[in-house]
């Protein structure tokens, strides 16, 4: 098994996914260690002077101007970490917490947070032994850091609440407590602004967020992939994916996107069969110009989710010069820039499926493809995937709900004192549910396009005749009707997963 060294300044969001699930393990690097003593060393300093500093020996929020005695600062992190885990609803999934935990652990190496390397040292023996608090979901405001889900993290790790604890079994909940010591480890005593940099960043929302991207970057080629497949399942026209058009529009996404299903489509033979058809519909023709933003769109988020993971983003920081100790309040923990990149990629999401419901409508129909009705064997008798197309539009409908900004919703809090948050805990949650609802719109799409593929005689191009191959893998063709809950959901299931990114390896 790899190792991956965290330093608050390399990790990557494939190593970190990867760590979570159990397929890397993870440790701090010496340099992080040493950083993190000597900020630790200065919030020490700090004490010792008895000067008032926010977040070491003062209340928090909008309690901030009253000050807490140095007997009291072990009393004032653990109350914080109580107080804060009060979150609701259903609880995130192990390995999301797992995530969770590891970008924030990332964050405190960086070694600006006033922590001691003990603390991360806990932090990523729970992950590598898979030990992951159990956080209620709801929460977070996206400012201010995600502080009720960070404060259930926090909580385990001074051994109370519950943990999930992995076996061969699966996932099973116990007591922190008892989930520490059958390993050997010892909860946290938490010392003068640990609790406070333990819950103060965007770690929530870095995983939704990072989960996020990796379902888009499969779908939005699952999305290609069904372009070029439903484009030969109607006899559509190549012309639209022409080199030329687009090296006039040089927009990157736009001409990946195109590159990709004008690949899909060499050497038709189904292209070759004359038609009178002069243009498609948009759904088709303006596939590229559709899915190519949504690629750019990913791209930038990802580069801006790659700094965020390996950023400071508690309050306040501790920079330490040489001699010199500089604690500065701020406000790095607001998610405004998750937040808004979530909307954008919840509309992208909807864009996709929206498109995609509209080619699978086509597809049904029998004047484009000459085929009976809904691709049905017997029409009357049989529905064949009528209903199919209609889940599609039930989905698009769903995705266009969850499209709404959540940006754009603001609840001061805190007395005022905290008075504009970004909501990205909910808007990145959001996203990642709507990744879930495009992967199955595409996988109906592209089961309805296989069966129609089934159809032509003539050979689609060599990249779809691969696609429709890999289809009829783990989906039967429509003999008759049948239920097919099953067949789309593991389609849905493997599009999200990128297995079709290997058909072509």
């Amino acid at each position: 098994m790899g190792v991956v060294e965290i330093d608050g300044s390399s990790l990557t969001i494939e190593d970190a996914v990867a760590i979570s699930r159990g397929i890397m393990q993870v440790q701090l690097s010496n340099e992080a260690r040493d950083n993190m003593r000597r900020s630790k060393s200065a919030v020490d300093s700090i004490i010792e002077s008895n000067e008032v500093v926010y977040g070491i020996n003062t209340g928090f929020g909008a309690m901030s101007s009253v000050t807490v005695g140095k007997d009291e600062l072990e009393d004032l992190q653990k109350n914080l970490i109580r107080s804060h885990a009060c979150g609701v609803g259903k609880n995130m999934e192990p390995e999301q917490v797992l995530l969770m935990m590891l970008f924030r652990a990332n964050s405190l190496s960086k070694g600006v947070s006033g922590t001691r390397p003990e603390v991360v040292d806990l932090m990523i023996s729970m992950i590598n032994l898979r030990i992951a608090p159990v956080v209620p979901r709801i929460g977070s405001l996206g400012a201010s850091g995600d502080l009720a889900p960070l404060s259930h993290m926090a909580l385990s790790m001074i051994g109370e609440g519950e943990c999930s604890v992995y076996s061969e079994s699966g996932w099973g909940n116990s007591p922190s407590l008892e989930a520490l010591e059958n390993i050997g480890l010892k909860p946290l005593v938490l010392e003068a602004k640990e609790g406070l940099s333990l819950i103060n960043g965007t770690s929530q929302m870095c995983a939704y967020l990072a989960l996020s991207v990796l379902n888009l970057e499969s779908l939005v080629m699952a999305a290609d992939f069904a372009v070029a497949c439903s484009l030969e399942s109607i006899r559509g026209l190549h012309a639209p994916f022409d080199k030329r058009i687009h090296q006039v529009r040089p927009h990157i996404g736009q001409n990946i996107s195109a590159a990709r299903i004008r690949e899909l489509l060499a050497n038709s033979s189904i292209a070759k069969v004359p038609t009178s058809r002069v243009q498609d519909a948009y759904c088709f023709r303006c596939s590229p110009q559709v899915h190519g933003p949504v690629i750019d769109m990913i791209e930038n988020t990802r580069k801006m989710l790659e700094i965020e993971i390996n950023s400071a983003t508690d309050n306040p920081l501790v920079f330490v010069n040489g001699d010199d100790v500089e604690i500065v309040s701020g406000g790095n923990f607001h998610g405004q820039n998750l937040g808004l990149a979530s909307d954008i990629l919840a509309m992208a999401c909807h864009e996709l499926g929206s498109i995609s419901e509209r080619r699978i409508n086509k597809i049904m129909d029998p004047k484009l493809t000459g085929f009976g009705a809904f691709l049905a064997n017997k029409e009357g008798l049989e529905s064949g995937l009528m209903i199919v197309h209609y889940v599609a539009a039930a989905l698009t409908s769903e995705l266009h709900l969850l499209s709404n900004p959540t940006t754009t919703y603001n609840v001061p809090v805190s007395l005022d004192k905290e008075d504009h948050v970004s909501m990205g805990a909910t808007g990145t949650y959001r996203t990642l549910k709507s990744t879930k609802l495009l992967s199955q719109v595409l996988a109906n799409e592209l089961i309805c396009a296989s069966e129609a593929i089934d159809r032509i005689s003539e050979s689609p191009g060599d990249g779809v005749r691969k696609i429709h191959y890999w289809v009829r893998n783990y989906v039967n063709p429509m003999d008759s009707d049948r239920a097919m809950t099953s067949d789309c959901e593991k389609i849905s299931a493997l599009l999200i997963n990128g297995d079709h990114s290997s058909i072509f390896r």
